[in-house]
């Protein structure tokens, strides 16, 4: 079986091609694949396959064997993915990638000299009501909500991307220890499907650092879904303009949260780093 390893701002994929649909034994492969030291390494292992309503279908299996509803990384690895390896027209730079948690999102390329330098990503319209993110929360809108984890209290907005996504200021989000906090407040009571957990600090009204424990996963570089539900709970707290960078541990991301259409767009880029055969 053919392979290859890419990353969005090194939160990194094994990219799987060429099935008729997802294997019964994904979850299995994805944690002996995924392993730093036994397999080939990843946060996730990725299988692009055939769609009946867009040009191709994404699912998405976590290191630790779960399956992940959306991934905006994953999505740009994808889109480059497809426009290198000719599965779609070389004319074209629009195209159409099915997620089980965002439904069929449109993707604009940006190509030089056949290579995709960047992937413009509509991540569809933010869900923001408690019960839908889903958090045990009956709010229309969650926002500086207290959570308690270890006598610590930490406030945080709920916005979901397709995926949950807990999003908590601090004064400086470099310096969170991820290991400690990421996966107790992962898995905390208020989150009936776990959540992915990010840290942010606001620089300025168009400028962010956000820091990510991502659900199933753990610590990553980079989280695309993430980055937008930052810049949306930051936009629902007063704190940034509605187009803002979110810099990540691997790099920046441009989000904009749309008043026109209440749709976010994400964009940044993707890269190829090797292909191999599984044995």
């Amino acid at each position: 079986m053919n392979f290859t390893k890419m990353h969005g701002l090194g939160n990194d994929f094994i990219i799987i091609a060429g099935e008729s649909k997802l294997p019964s034994n994904a979850s299995e492969l994805a944690v002996q694949l995924c392993s730093r030291f036994f397999g080939i390494g990843a946060d996730g292992l990725v299988y692009i396959l055939p769609s009946d309503i867009s040009d191709y279908k994404m699912r998405i299996i976590n290191s630790d064997g779960s399956e992940s509803e959306q991934c905006g990384n994953a999505v740009r690895c994808v889109a480059k993915y497809i426009y290198e390896h000719e599965l779609i027209d070389s004319s074209r730079t629009e195209l159409f990638i099915e997620t089980l948690g965002a439904g069929s999102q449109q993707v604009q390329l940006t190509v030089s000299n056949g290579k995709v330098t960047a992937v413009r990503v509509d991540m569809g319209e933010p869900v923001l009501q408690g019960k839908l993110v889903p958090t045990t929360i009956d709010q229309e809108q969650v926002l500086n909500y207290p959570i308690e984890v270890d006598g610590r209290v930490f406030h945080f907005t709920a916005v979901s991307m397709g995926n949950p996504h807990c999003v908590i200021y601090v004064e400086d989000a470099a310096s969170i220890d991820l290991a400690v906090w990421g996966p107790k407040l992962e898995v905390h009571p208020l989150f009936p499907r776990r959540v992915n957990v990010e840290f942010a600090t606001v620089k300025s009204r168009e400028a962010m650092d956000m820091r990510v424990w991502e659900r199933g996963a753990g610590p990553t570089l980079a989280c695309g879904t993430g980055a937008c539900a930052t810049l949306v709970s930051s936009v629902l707290n007063g704190l940034s303009d509605r187009v803002a960078t979110v810099s990540l541990k691997g790099g920046d991301l441009l989000i904009e949260w749309s008043k026109a259409d209440n749709r976010v767009y994400m964009t940044g880029p993707a890269e190829q780093v090797y292909s191999g055969i599984l044995g």
